[in-house]
């Protein structure tokens, strides 16, 4: 099932339920869906959608954080219940292992040997990991492979 129909079912559901925070999240998702979608007069594809979750849950991260700074624990814990709704939307994460495998199978196909091929080997990498791991994460281990050399 695309993920476009998956989150307009849930998003039923919900109302079916009475889960006001869920459906809340669930419409803030499509309602940013529709607004790419009529910016750029595309129908997204299960890539695009999950990149949009992927920023959405970013933005809840980054608010949280912020609200934790400001001793607003109420709504830091909203934020964070919000990012695990949104995370049921993205697939499977990857463990360590296909992490590393991604990166390495990466680094070779591009030949990259320094910070210059750092580009090329992060687009390399988003492409297989959309959405299965924080890119923050790859960069980090892309830099220190690709500084070692």
């Amino acid at each position: 099932m695309p993920l476009k129909a998956r989150l307009t079912e849930d998003m039923k559901q919900a109302m079916r339920a009475g889960d006001k925070p869920r459906l809340a999240v669930i419409r803030m998702g499509l309602a940013a869906i529709k607004q790419r979608e009529v910016d750029e007069r595309i129908e997204l594809d299960d890539a695009q959608i999950l990149s949009i979750i992927e920023k959405m849950i970013k933005q809840r991260r980054e608010s949280a954080s912020q609200f934790r700074a400001g001793n607003r624990e109420d709504l830091a814990e909203r934020e964070d219940s919000e990012i695990i709704v949104l995370q049921s939307y993205l697939p499977e994460p990857l463990s360590e292992a296909a992490i590393e495998t991604l990166i390495e199978d990466a680094l070779q196909t591009t030949g990259a040997t320094s910070m210059r091929d750092m580009g090329k080997v992060m687009a390399e990498v988003r492409a297989a990991a959309q959405g299965r791991v924080d890119m923050a994460v790859i960069s980090a281990r892309v830099k220190s492979r690709l500084g070692r050399s």
